[in-house]
């Protein structure tokens, strides 16, 4: 099937083409003709799949078709990146159509976001923090709102967004078409899914936590004072193009890039406490091949959507195993091969036995000059991180706009 079968207007295939795509993903092809009939819909989907298209496109053409006006469309997203590569989509598929659209989120000023909204825009793409602050200043209304789209329920979940969400649903009209996507679905995850959709059709592209069959998993068991020797000896070596490497902490962070800069490798880092202007630069240049690494914490990587990552490097592994599975989905999209390189120091031992353990399937480990036999064998205590928290571990902490009194809404434009 390609996407002229699938009743798609011909200035949306035309910008299609301008990609260089002819055939849908599994869950574009599921999707579209089910959200072209106005179907609520709840889809179960991996990072890379395509699913942003899945539902930017049929809601492009119906908004187009109804010639709505003023804010008929509301995409809700858990982070600033994936809000922002959401409104790059929907510059990219809506080129050859007359709708406006803007992106709010935190970090930067109000001014400008509600400037944008002064204008008049078709479709509303916001975290929900940003986007309730607005609410309270009375800057927007939702009551017009004809499509409802929560990204990556699981993540907004995570991050705590739960309150603030069912705040903004109370905001919307009953009648109302909802998209539901998300890459699990725990019970708290379906509970939020049955408060939002009407009879949904139910779609589901990949088996839950399962890494993507065209990755290249790699398993490096080395002492944490010999991380970095072998990270510069595989980049090296292996002449790695574009690669994006996970640490816990936001120190390690800086730590690994002064030690790849070092070394004269172009490379930048994203974390919580760079500037927003800071870490979409960081992203814009490795998109670019500025710089062929990008250093990256979990919570600051939500949300990158970049299709030509040749190299996951896991330099620590996450304590919780399905972040590693969202870690290695970055790379190997749209049928390319990936590769990933995953470190495992010895008191990391027990988060890589609860990975294998998801995943159903053991990392292939590979023998190298800085083999650690300690952390290959280790067990119990040995197996285990310190029980003394790092100080610099990256937290999701959700700065809540506080309720706006009538009698300092005048101080808004200050802020």
């Amino acid at each position: 099937m390609e996407f002229k079968d699938l009743k798609i207007i011909e200035p949306l295939l035309k910008a299609i083409a301008l990609k260089g795509y002819t055939v849908p993903t599994p869950i574009q092809e599921k999707s579209i003709p089910a959200l072209l009939l106005g179907k609520d819909l709840i889809g179960i989907a991996q990072t890379g799949t395509g699913k942003t298209a899945a539902f930017v496109l049929p809601i492009l053409q119906r908004i187009n078709e109804k010639c709505s006006k003023g804010i008929s469309t509301l995409i809700l997203a858990p982070t600033r990146e994936l809000a922002a590569q959401i409104g790059e989509s929907i510059t990219t598929y809506g080129k050859f159509l007359e709708l406006k659209h803007t992106v709010i989120f935190g970090g930067m000023e109000h001014k400008s976001q509600v400037e944008a909204l002064e204008k008049g825009v078709n479709i509303v793409v916001a975290t929900p923090g940003r986007l309730l602050d607005l609410l309270n200043h009375e800057k927007l209304t939702l009551k017009e709102i004809e499509y409802f789209v929560l990204d990556e329920a699981d993540r907004m979940l995570e991050m705590g967004f739960i309150d603030d969400v069912n705040k903004i649903i109370e905001n919307l009209p009953k009648k109302r078409q909802s998209l539901f996507f998300s890459a699990t679905m725990s019970p708290q995850v379906n509970r939020l899914a049955k408060t939002l959709l009407s009879d949904p059709i139910h779609i589901e592209v990949a088996t839950q936590a399962t890494p993507v069959d065209n990755v290249n998993q790699q398993l490096y068991y080395v002492d944490k004072n010999s991380k970095q020797k072998l990270l510069h000896k595989l980049i090296r070596k292996n002449r790695v193009t574009s690669a994006l490497i996970f640490t816990r902490t936001k120190s390690k962070a800086d730590h690994l890039t002064m030690f790849l800069k070092k070394y004269d490798i172009p490379c930048d880092v994203i974390h919580s406490d760079r500037s927003q202007e800071k870490r979409t630069k960081a992203i814009e240049d490795f998109k670019a091949g500025k710089i062929k690494v990008l250093i990256a914490t979990d919570i600051a990587a939500r949300g990158i959507d970049i299709n030509n990552i040749s190299h996951v490097i896991n330099y620590e592994l996450p304590n919780e195993p399905k972040v590693y599975v969202h870690r290695i989905g970055r790379t190997a999209r749209a049928g390319a091969k990936g590769m990933v390189y995953t470190f495992c120091c010895a008191e990391e031992k027990s988060y890589l036995v609860k990975i294998e353990k998801l995943m159903k399937q053991e990392i292939q480990v590979i023998n190298h000059k800085y083999h650690s036999e300690q952390a290959k064998t280790a067990e119990g205590k040995n197996a285990e991180p310190p029980v003394k928290r790092g100080k610099n571990v990256e937290k999701s902490n959700k700065r809540r706009p506080k309720p706006i009194h009538k009698s300092n809404r005048k101080s808004f434009s200050k802020k």
